[in-house]
């Protein structure tokens, strides 16, 4: 017979273990509490505006999550950088500055244009290559290196805070979601090896083209029908026990059987679900992870205003601002999303609040919106957007496989090695399917099968 699986979640690390599961053969059925597929990353219809929660971007160096886009048929709806540059704005600076990639391999690809950051003084820009160069020896998977601060480290290594501040953080708030003196330095390590300190083309950034529903929750749902999986929304498991011949998931008046289960829900949930014992982990460790916020700021002002698809921000409360009018079908003037990682001071002060403090920052990095007019001003928050990637952190992360045979993990919060990604979403999405593939005896084909489709 078939073996049945049950998937839990329908975020990016859900549909990317159902579609493996249903790709090879078996029996899927996906239950997402949401009346949508996507997990975090969706979008919205507010008036004539089609809304995503919030600004999410990925690298070239993202190959699970590209793969991911190429199974569900959608890679021509994201834009991917030809190479490397981000403009730089502050409100100290009368023009911008950019960190481009050049043509040399990595390291060096980026070194004449941190020698041109005019945001820091000489002195830190001639320091930046010292310790971009000893991160490249630091082990990601060490104890030892989960244990220290990305700043502690940095600090350590002739890096001054303006140079923290201004320069690491600039990259590593937006994909740790944490500064650099709350983060542990394996992530950090992790990310800049990855996508900067390794392969030049490696962090070109890629942003989608349409909505976030068009690119993920509509065409998965779309594939994973195809591939004979059934997909149940708005309907959320509250209890998952241990039946004679496999594991009983109860969802309201929705009640069966599966042989096998991915739980691709938070930690929270997760930790709620398993059955006592299924991993070693320290007591309370879903608590203990915790959980970090992400704010938008979205602004519709009455003309173009940014002649960039996206810039940073230093010396601002501003971080990174993102050209949203297209996506999103306005058809006069122009609609700009700030997005704010760690948002932790932001993420329960009134719409009001934040418009007062991030309306005036805004304008003064970016001279032309300010006379500009503002025709909407709104804020969407995710509260729990990412794990708190805290040094220590990694001993609160679960792998896939548990102790309660035929359930098995997936979520940007595993044991990816991983920041809270859609990347890292996607690689946890690979090895729970994997496991659950392995202890039923199927062979996975679905990568090559799939990209002959494309």
């Amino acid at each position: 017979m078939t073996p049945r699986v049950a998937v839990i979640g329908g975020g990016l690390a859900g549909i990317t273990a159902a579609l493996r599961c249903a790709d090879a053969g078996l029996d899927v059925t996906l239950l997402e509490s949401k009346g949508h597929l996507g997990g975090l990353t969706h979008s919205f219809r507010r008036g004539e505006l089609d809304v995503d929660n919030g600004q999410h971007v990925f690298l070239r160096c993202c190959t699970s999550y590209l793969d991911l886009l190429r199974r569900l048929r959608v890679l021509d709806k994201v834009h991917l950088q030809p190479r490397l540059a981000i403009q730089v704005r502050s409100p100290r600076l009368r023009e911008p500055v950019w960190l481009r990639r050049n043509a040399l391999p990595a390291p060096l690809h980026l070194a004449d244009s941190v020698l041109k950051y005019r945001p820091l003084p000489l002195a830190d820009r001639l320091k930046f290559a010292g310790a971009a160069l000893a991160l490249r020896g630091v082990d990601p998977a060490s104890p030892s290196t989960d244990a220290q601060s990305f700043a502690g480290w940095l600090s350590r290594h002739g890096q001054s805070e303006r140079a923290i501040t201004k320069l690491w953080d600039l990259v590593g708030i937006a994909t740790l979601n944490a500064p650099a003196t709350d983060a542990s330095l394996a992530l950090a390590a992790t990310v800049f090896q990855l996508g900067l300190l390794t392969d030049a083309a490696a962090a070109d950034i890629g942003w989608s083209k349409v909505p976030l529903r068009e690119l993920h929750g509509d065409p998965a749902k779309a594939r994973l029908t195809e591939a004979g999986a059934q997909v149940l929304l708005g309907t959320k498991v509250t209890a998952l026990t241990r039946a004679d011949d496999g594991w009983r998931v109860v969802a309201g008046e929705t009640e069966f059987v599966a042989d096998r289960v991915v739980l691709a829900v938070p930690p929270d949930a997760a930790h709620r679900l398993l059955p006592a014992g299924s991993v070693s982990l320290p007591e309370g460790w879903a608590a203990r992870l915790g959980s970090s916020p992400i704010v938008n700021a979205h602004v519709v002002f009455d003309r173009r205003v940014l002649d960039e698809p996206f810039f940073a921000a230093v010396d601002s409360p501003v971080q990174w601002v993102f050209d949203r009018t297209a996506q999103s079908g306005v058809d006069s003037g122009q609609y700009l999303a700030v997005s704010l990682s760690a948002a932790d001071d932001l993420v329960d002060v009134p719409v009001r609040d934040v418009r007062e403090r991030i309306l005036p920052a805004l304008r003064a990095v970016l001279p032309a919106a300010a006379d500009a007019g503002v025709r909407d001003f709104f804020v969407t928050r995710e509260r729990h957007a990412t794990f708190r990637p805290a040094p220590g952190s990694a001993a609160l992360r679960p792998g896939a496989v548990t102790a309660a045979g035929g359930v098995v993990l997936a979520g940007a919060w595993t044991a990816t090695g991983w920041p809270a990604t859609m990347e890292g979403a996607v690689r946890s999405g690979d090895a729970a399917a994997r496991a659950v593939l392995g202890v039923a005896g199927v062979h996975d084909g679905s990568t090559s099968r799939e990209s002959k489709d494309d």
